[in-house]
């Protein structure tokens, strides 16, 4: 994720890896399209992930949603982290550890970057300067 992200230049506000799918709150990347960006992914991960006696690993569409509003992308951030409650996998979302709610629960930084207010805030002390598009904090 971080390797694509850097090469197409664009942040992730969110994410949630179910068993069979993903959630991804992103920008719009500034090299190439989404689509691109998620035809990347999905053959990095399928390449590395894919037993031989599967057929394939990823559904072969893949869903957006524009949002335009800090509301929205509240409310997308919220569905995307109670996915795994709502599905039983776990009974509450800091549980889930395949997910970029403990970030925004409690400033860890994870696997995958996140960029939130915490991050932006931490990189204009260190570099003066913010960078990359600010989400707002759900």
């Amino acid at each position: 994720m971080e390797r694509v992200t850097q090469s197409h230049r664009f942040v992730v506000a969110g994410y949630v890896l179910m068993p069979e799918h993903v959630h991804l709150l992103v920008n719009e990347p500034q090299k190439g399209s989404l689509a691109t960006v998620i035809q990347v992914l999905k053959q990095t991960t399928s390449k590395k992930l894919k037993r031989s006696e599967e057929q394939q690993f990823w559904q072969r569409r893949y869903y957006d949603f524009n949002v335009w509003t800090d509301e929205k992308r509240i409310e997308k951030l919220r569905y995307m982290h109670l996915n795994p409650v709502r599905r039983r996998l776990t009974a509450k979302p800091e549980d889930w550890p395949w997910s970029s709610f403990g970030h925004y629960s409690t400033r860890i930084e994870g696997t995958v970057e996140v960029e939130s207010f915490w991050t932006a805030h931490k990189r204009e002390r260190s570099t003066g300067r913010p960078d990359k598009i600010l989400p707002s904090h759900p």
